[in-house]
């Protein structure tokens, strides 16, 4: 019987240690910022879950003060700002693409969308947000007029509490979205931790979205 000696190239190759990125730890392991924001989103979903159950509650007993004040809502106006709003994820995720492409800014002239940068895409996103906010105050500003306050009927507290947290929540996504783009100006490489920033903020926004969505289809559709 012949031997055949058995060559280096032939032999398995040893497996090393797991390579990992600095800061984010093994790169078989998720990332950590990433997890975490969405293991509070989740916390934030189930404070939501509490406003709709509110919300269905107090309006199964006051069937009466609910068709009169549901009566008085805009639902043109608040499906324009809705759209808005949505419109704002799409910008977003264009934001999010030329993050993970390590493309913090613009190559081009301002007028040569195709080649924007995160940044360009998060300001868009940062101004249709803003309008949302802007819709949303004018809007209280008419119920205000009509009577509709915070204090005036256990209906006007609902509709504030609810939309009122959500607009904190737009206002936050929109600071949030004010310190990504700022560090974009204070560095030079836009390196893979500063893409996971971008990242988890687009996480954000698009929770308060799909909330506002929810939102609106309970408030102003189901009367």
């Amino acid at each position: 019987m012949t031997i055949v000696p058995t060559s280096a190239s032939t032999q398995p190759a040893s497996r090393g240690p797991v390579p990992s990125i600095p800061g984010h730890g093994p790169a078989t392991r998720p990332n950590m910022v990433a997890m975490g924001t969405i293991v509070w989103l989740s916390s934030e979903l189930m404070f939501f879950a509490g406003l709709f159950a509110v919300y269905f509650t107090i309006r199964a007993v006051r069937q009466d003060l609910w068709a009169e004040r549901t009566a008085g809502l805009n639902v043109p106006y608040a499906t324009a700002n809705t759209i808005i709003l949505v419109v704002s994820s799409v910008w977003c995720q264009l934001g999010v693409w030329k993050a993970e492409h390590g493309q913090a800014a613009r190559t081009g002239s301002l007028l040569d969308i195709k080649n924007w940068g995160m940044r360009e895409w998060y300001v868009v996103t940062y101004i249709f947000g803003a309008v949302f906010i802007a819709g949303q105050v004018t809007e209280y500003a008419h119920l205000v007029s009509e009577g509709v306050t915070l204090s005036s009927d256990v209906y006007g507290s609902v509709f504030y509490l609810a939309t009122g947290f959500h607009g904190l929540h737009v206002t936050g996504g929109l600071i949030a979205f004010l310190l990504i783009i700022g560090r974009t100006f204070t560095t030079r490489h836009y390196s893979h931790n500063q893409a996971i920033g971008a990242v988890v903020t687009s996480y954000y926004w698009h929770f308060v979205d799909v909330v506002w969505i929810a939102l609106f289809a309970t408030i102003y559709l189901l009367k």
